[in-house]
Formats: C-alpha cells, structure tokens, sequence
C-alpha cells in the first residue's frame, strides 16, 4: 500500500515540475499531475528501454518527470493538430 501512495506523490511532483519545465505547454496544476502519474510509468518504459534505472527516491523523480515531459509534449502536439 505504501509503495502505491509513493507511485503517485512521486507522479504527482513529477507532472508538477513537467508543467514548470514545460512553461505555457502544461493544462492546469491538477491535469499536470495526472499527466505526470501516467508519464511515471512511461519514462520507467523509455529508461528501460536505454538499459537505464533508478537506484533512488531522487532516480525515481527524475525518470517520472522526463516521462512527465514526454508525454506533456506528445499530449500539447495532439492537442494543437
């Protein structure tokens, strides 16, 4: 149970900090965090993918908030076309 709540503040500030780095491409505090648990789970996919892993709390964050910007730049490219 404690890994899940984890997952998702670990998500949550991951999607928060994709919306700051993505300055004017981010939908809102709430939409950015969401977006940010999703692209958790896609930047483990992309970091496997590079043989890479996270070995900590920090590795987790950084992979959640590479996978959170991906995703908030293929989500802004779909939502302009």
């Amino acid at each position: 149970m404690s890994n899940i709540i984890l997952f998702l503040l670990i998500g949550g500030v991951a999607g928060w900090l994709a919306g700051l780095i993505m300055k004017g491409r981010g939908f809102g505090v709430l939409a950015n965090i969401g977006i940010g648990i999703v692209g958790s789970v896609v930047g483990g996919f992309v970091f496997r993918i590079l043989g890479l892993a996270a070995a900590s709390t920090i590795g987790e964050l950084v992979t959640a908030t590479v996978g959170a910007v991906l995703l908030l730049a293929v989500v802004s490219a779909l939502k302009k076309a």
